[in-house]
């Protein structure tokens, strides 16, 4: 039985690729009775009616999946924030990357439109991505327009599957252009009166980048951590993961434990008090999140 990688999911369809050709498979209704839903990014065996035309029948073990965007088997995500239009959050940015972390998914941060940036506004900027560096993060500063800034973004993208995702309006679909001009993905111009960009890729594919497949998801500007615990919650912060071995209780979740190491070191200012802010508020929503039956 042939076997290939889904690279598109459009409308009911499977674009299943093998080496060499691009098979359109529907799902068999065993999916659907189990309640699986082939995504982006699965090895699958397929049986192919003829040359064009086939069906999915088997879907190999996942090493992880995403839910928003739906895809798996991602070896990591290129997060791209813009600095400007709409302007850098730090809080959105954190929750894609505890998102991610949660996945096992290695984390890019990638912030776009540094060329419309003040001096000003650029020094602000440039903390923030420092803060990030010094957590462990990767953080790359690009431009579409830069084709240089560009360039240092290629090397992390071959020979791996890569999920680009971020606020909607940041310039994702800029970046892939000017990474592969021919690919004429659809823009749009950020909307005046809401802030952000209108959505402009409506489906997940995975595009061909030198070695590597990057996919190309719908943007969102919402996160909700819907599986996540919150015991799990400190070790997606590699910051707190860190101060947290000091603390006096092994099961310090960092909020009202006494001998915190974790509010020690943000009072010393070894983590950026925004990141503590943010990990208070997803702990809170994950502790007065409706329970799932």
């Amino acid at each position: 039985m042939p076997s290939g990688k889904i690279m598109k999911a459009l409308s009911g369809f499977y674009y299943v690729k093998d080496e060499s050709r691009i098979i359109q498979c529907r799902g068999r209704g065993v999916f659907r009775n189990q309640g699986i839903t082939p995504l982006v990014g699965d090895q699958v065996r397929y049986q192919a009616e003829n040359d064009q035309e086939g069906y999915v029948l088997e879907i190999e073990d996942r090493k992880n999946e995403l839910v928003r965007p739906p895809i798996a088997n991602v070896d990591q995500a290129v997060l791209v924030f813009s600095a400007i239009e709409p302007n850098f959050s730090t809080s959105l940015l954190d929750r894609f990357l505890v998102l991610v972390e949660s996945h096992q998914i290695t984390p890019v941060i990638c912030i776009s439109k540094m060329d419309l940036l003040t001096e000003e506004q650029t020094v602000k900027i440039e903390q923030y991505a420092k803060d990030y560096e010094d957590i462990g993060y990767t953080v790359l500063r690009s431009s579409a327009k830069w084709e240089d800034g560009l360039d240092t973004l290629i090397p992390y993208l071959e020979g791996k599957i890569s999920v680009f995702a971020g606020q909607s309006g940041v310039g994702k679909s800029s970046i892939l252009n000017a990474l592969r001009p021919d690919l004429d993905i659809k823009t749009d111009q950020i909307s005046s009166s809401l802030g952000r960009g209108k959505h402009t890729t409506r489906h997940v594919e995975l595009l061909a980048i030198g070695s590597g497949l990057v996919a190309d998801t719908p943007g969102f500007s919402a996160l909700e951590f819907s599986e996540l615990e919150l015991e799990e919650l400190p070790f997606c912060l590699p910051e707190i993961a860190h101060f947290g071995e000091q603390c006096k209780f092994r099961a310090c979740l960092h909020i009202n434990e006494p001998k915190c190491a974790v509010k020690a070191a943000v009072e010393d200012k070894k983590i950026p008090s925004y990141r503590y802010k943010d990990y208070q508020q997803f702990h809170e929503e994950i502790k007065t999140r409706k329970p799932r039956y």
